[in-house]
């Protein structure tokens, strides 16, 4: 686990490392406003700062995420029946012995078992996997989650509202029209990662193989998860926001992802570069905004961490605390490594309220089948959750365009 003192420590050399980046770029602009040029030397040095930065923000990013981590077990385990599935799969899990899970499986007249073989893990323990889940997978973390039982989970959602009007106390109520409902639907899609162990691993009592499962899942599971949200082509994945069709924002309508574009291909304009996300800003409604965030990845970052306003205040800023998250223009920053880098008529910055834009849909429960044959004398660990997701209202994302228009 990250300790405090740790984390407080990793905090204090990005802020340092961030200090000297704003040093060293302020040389850099000073340089081109005087000799409209830049040393080389100045922009190798600038350069090498801003991975030191990136470096030491990974750096308090992995310590935070281990400190989040939840612990397994707990009181939930007191419970008889809880405890009772806790050890038979237990026991499948370190000798393959299923007997206690279909044992558990009569009684409960569940499927328990899927088609194609395995158990559902401890609720316990599938809980845990999701909070890890919450924890590192970017989209997920700002997105609506819900959990169903089915596969797939359909949505109406009102594209326009009803005719509305003032009248008077006794004059007649005309009737209002009717509004235009759109059905939108988002199947769940298997999602899979096999860790291996060792006979001498499940042979060890001391082990907790919960633990070990959910540890080993996690960062598949969020990496697979977080390129779906953002570019998944819905085929056997989820379908990502950067799929939907895109249109300029002034002639945006349903269906669309409008954007806001920079004005120079492949570039920020060259004058009041800024002002894009200025319009992207406010190109969003005002109750989408309370709750917006920048999406993108860390390259995009860096070359936005070198932007100032008209007053030399960085846009960027770094995060008030190791907790908190770094800011744009006074919106929080997520980073998610999977979106485009910065390329003519790219699409590199995401601006939104993702909890009202972008739902999450987990059906419930997570399998395991143990096979301990495929590759002897390891023993694989086919693990799957159904996971699906999309756009669930197209008004609340924008992109930034990186082109002429």
């Amino acid at each position: 686990m990250g300790t405090s003192n740790d984390i407080a420590i990793a905090f204090d050399d990005f802020m340092h490392a961030f200090e000297e980046f704003k040093g060293s770029n302020d040389e850099r602009l000073d340089q081109l406003e005087k000799r409209m040029t830049v040393d080389v030397v100045t922009e190798e040095k600038m350069s090498r700062i801003n991975q030191a930065v990136d470096e030491q923000k990974r750096h308090l990013d992995a310590l935070l995420l281990k400190s989040q981590r939840p612990k397994l077990g707990g009181n939930s385990l007191e419970h008889p029946a809880t405890w009772e599935h806790k050890q038979s799969f237990d026991g499948y899990i370190r000798n393959g012995d299923e007997s206690g899970l279909r044992s558990l499986e009569e009684k409960a007249m569940s499927a328990g078992s899927d088609p194609d073989g395995g158990f559902l893990v401890p609720e316990e323990l599938s809980n845990d996997i999701g909070k890890r889940l919450a924890a590192i997978s970017p989209i997920r973390s700002i997105a609506t989650v819900r959990q169903v039982s089915g596969s797939v989970f359909k949505r109406p959602f009102a594209s326009t509202g009803p005719a509305v009007g003032w009248v008077g106390e006794t004059e007649a109520r005309p009737q209002t029209a009717t509004p235009s409902l759109s059905e939108l639907q988002f199947p769940t899609m298997e999602l899979y990662a096999m860790p291996a162990a060792t006979p001498s691993l499940l042979e060890d009592s001391a082990i907790d193989l919960d633990s070990w499962i959910a540890d080993e899942v996690e960062a598949a599971f969020a990496e697979q998860e977080g390129a779906a949200f953002i570019n998944g082509d819905g085929v056997s994945k989820p379908t990502g926001f950067l799929t939907a069709p895109t249109v300029d924002e002034t002639a945006w309508s349903w269906g669309n992802l409008g954007y806001v574009p920079t004005g120079e291909d492949g570039a920020l304009a060259a004058s009041n570069g800024a002002d894009v996300l200025v319009d992207t800003i406010y190109a969003l409604k005002s109750g989408y905004r309370q709750n917006a965030s920048f999406v993108m990845n860390r390259r995009t970052q860096a070359e936005l961490r070198k932007l100032k306003d008209a007053d030399g205040n960085y846009l960027w800023q770094a995060p008030a605390s190791a907790e908190m998250k770094a800011s744009l223009m006074g919106f929080p920053v997520v980073e998610a490594e999977d979106m485009p880098d910065i390329a003519s008529d790219a699409t590199p910055i995401a601006f939104g309220d993702f909890k009202r834009g972008y739902l999450v849909v987990d059906r419930t429960g997570v399998r395991v089948l143990r096979d301990p044959y495929s590759a002897k004398p390891y023993v694989l660990f086919y693990t799957t959750k159904r996971v699906g997701g999309g756009i669930q209202d197209f008004d609340a994302i924008k992109l930034v365009k990186f082109g002429a228009a």
